[in-house]
């Protein structure tokens, strides 16, 4: 284990990170507690106790920039230090995922994690169908968020409410914005589509869609986030591995030169005091 002297310094260069960098999430963890995790194992390295000591100095500020689920992988833009202030246009930007979607079976989650609520026969639908359906979910459409979500109610996550058995009222429709979608392979039951959408955007939500416009019903079996922002899955995602002190450094320095406009030192400055980032639990 390293000496005092190094410590203090593992201690110094972490709380001085800061800017924006992408983690991969596997399947399992909420994006909450993958950053838990992170934060855990970074304050470790450092030698620096969580909570021990409250001075302002010893608070690592890390959030993310929009859930993944927890059955969904791919990537997880981080923000650290100041970069947090940074995580709100991220969270509005676009994003790309692949999804494996089933037809023929509804759940309550709109994903595999779910009840099934509902099985209908799919056989009639062809490729065709499929390719026809995609067109009225692409441009600026609206979209009914799943009941099974992060977003809040009075303060309270609506996935919360619903495990404890409480009614909770569908989120009204909301319009969200869908770049460009693309049906990648069909192989009854299951299909893959490619998605590049905006902000606010359910993914989980669009397959459900997709499965009543061609009279029966559809889950999401599986589903990847391959870009956020300029973050891709291939080359920016830090698997578990490279959670250093120094993998990250090396990511933030990286990652800072793929945002657009000013070096990356005044980007703080120009950032809007009236932003607020999405932090971790």
């Amino acid at each position: 284990s390293m000496a005092g002297p190094e410590r203090a310094a593992a201690a110094d260069r972490l709380f001085s990170l800061s800017g924006l960098f992408a983690v991969y999430k596997p399947k399992g963890p909420t994006s909450a507690a993958l950053l838990n995790r992170l934060k855990a194992r970074l304050l470790a390295e450092a030698g620096v106790q969580a909570n021990k000591n409250k001075r302002k100095k010893q608070i690592l500020k890390i959030g993310h920039g929009g859930t993944l689920d927890s059955a969904a992988t791919g990537v997880l833009v981080v923000g650290i230090g100041k970069g947090t202030k940074m995580l709100s246009t991220i969270l509005a930007g676009s994003k790309k995922y692949t999804a494996i979607g089933r037809l023929g079976k509804a759940t309550d989650t709109l994903d595999a994690t779910g009840k099934v609520t509902e099985e209908k026969p799919y056989d009639k639908v062809t490729k065709g169908d499929l390719e026809s359906v995609l067109q009225k979910f692409t441009g600026d459409i609206m979209q009914v968020p799943p009941l099974y979500s992060a977003l809040k109610k009075d303060g309270e996550r609506l996935s919360s409410l619903m495990k404890r058995g409480e009614a909770v009222e569908a989120k009204p429709a909301r319009p969200v914005r869908v770049y460009s979608l693309s049906l990648q392979h069909f192989q009854p039951p299951l299909f893959t589509l490619d998605v590049e959408c905006g902000g606010g955007f359910y993914v989980r939500s669009l397959v459900s869609d997709i499965g009543k416009e061609l009279s029966t019903c559809a889950s999401v079996q599986e589903l990847t986030r391959t870009k956020q922002g300029p973050f891709t899955l291939e080359e920016h995602a830090l698997h578990e591995d490279k959670w250093t002190i120094d993998e990250i450094a090396r990511s933030l320095e990286h990652c800072m030169s793929l945002l657009p406009g000013e070096p990356s030192h005044k980007k703080f400055k120009t950032e809007d005091p009236g932003e607020t980032a999405v932090s971790c639990e």
